[in-house]
């Protein structure tokens, strides 16, 4: 690559960084529907092989999707709402046991009793309920006419813009690459379908995942009899995003409900066998059905990605984090196959290597 088209690339990357800081406020909604039109172009497509038109396809997808979510949404809602009032009660509970129990004994023990208590006092006037923070941020987010219509604006945007990415995804992908430069439309290419074959795996598959998950924990738990287990099976399919972290999380928050709940050491093992079944069955049946064996983002990665991205654009960035990852870590293994076949690494260049010849 030559110096030029280095320093293009590099001007070329801080003026997308610049942009995307600058547009930070309003693009949320349109990553989100680039998102949802990106996870819901393979069925659009399969419709289409059956000989129906693309808007057609695009409409049934449409409506379908929309009909799921309006019915998960009116089942789990007031769940949710019944949960969280529940885990407020239960944090109460705790804290009230942390005040009487544990600071008595770290006071005894290492003389900061007084700190250790103001600082629990402050706690439990400030936590109050889940149901009640829930009840008082809405009062707030009511309270301001302009964040309303932000968020109505929004909801009704996410939408319409989906539908029309949906609908035109083919042709926005083929514009992009007829505008690449010639030289290096075969290349670009290639490292677009290798990003895409790593997102697709990455992002549908462990999406999946973590709906499968999440519904076998919260059966799980419910089975087990814990009054929190909606709560705690979402939380632990949710976590599952990198591998290994839901089952961390999912447990150990779970493990500590159940103690609280029932404080028998049987409802432990029973979360424990909870959370190994689930486990055996991410590993043996779910991840290689959803994702396959094909390269994804190492856990190391993702983290790195999503904390990274949160870091520099707030939610903006974690919706662009995971993509980015893909792009990064493709761009790498190119580099490191054309190194391998360079006279600086000294090696004989191997057969379908890429190189800037």
């Amino acid at each position: 690559m030559s110096n030029t088209r280095l320093a293009l690339l590099i001007a070329g990357a801080a003026g997308i960084g610049l942009l995307i800081h600058l547009l930070k406020p309003i693009l949320a909604p349109f990553l989100v529907a680039a998102l949802l039109a990106y996870l819901g172009d393979p069925l659009v497509d399969r419709l289409e092989a059956r000989r129906m038109g693309r808007t057609a396809a695009v409409c049934v997808v449409f409506l379908v999707l929309t009909l799921f979510s309006l019915v998960v949404l009116l089942i789990a809602l007031p769940l949710l709402v019944e949960q969280f009032q529940l885990l407020g009660v239960r944090l109460q509970a705790l804290l009230q046991w942390l005040q009487t129990q544990v600071l008595p004994e770290l006071r005894a023990r290492l003389g900061e009793g007084a700190t250790l208590t103001g600082a629990g006092q402050a706690l439990g006037k400030n936590i109050g309920t889940a149901g009640d923070v829930l009840f008082r941020l809405w009062n707030r987010i009511t309270g301001s006419s302009m964040v309303i219509m932000g968020w109505l604006s929004t909801l009704v945007l996410i939408p319409v813009v989906t539908f029309y990415l949906l609908r035109d995804w083919d042709i926005l992908v083929a514009k992009i690459r007829d505008l690449l430069p010639r030289n290096i439309e075969g290349r670009a290419s290639l490292i677009a379908r290798e990003c895409d074959e790593i997102l697709g795996a990455f992002i549908r598959g462990q999406m999946l995942v973590m709906a499968a998950l999440a519904v076998v924990y919260t059966l799980g738990l419910w089975m087990v009899g814990l009054e929190l287990a909606l709560v705690l099976g979402l939380l632990a399919g949710l976590a599952s995003i990198v591998p290994y972290m839901g089952f961390v999380v999912g447990i150990v928050a779970a493990v500590i409900a159940a103690w609280f709940q029932f404080h028998d050491p049987w409802a432990l093992f029973q979360v424990g066998v909870v959370f190994t079944v689930g486990q055996m069955l991410e590993g043996m049946l779910l991840t290689p059905l959803l994702v396959g064996d094909r390269i994804g983002l190492h856990p190391v990665a993702v983290i790195f990605a999503l904390l990274a991205g949160a870091q520099l654009f707030g939610f903006v960035g974690i919706l662009l984090g995971l993509p980015a990852a893909a792009v990064i870590m493709v761009m790498l293994r190119h580099v490191h196959s054309s190194y391998l076949g360079s006279e600086l690494y000294g090696g004989p260049k191997q057969p379908g290597i890429i190189t800037d010849e």
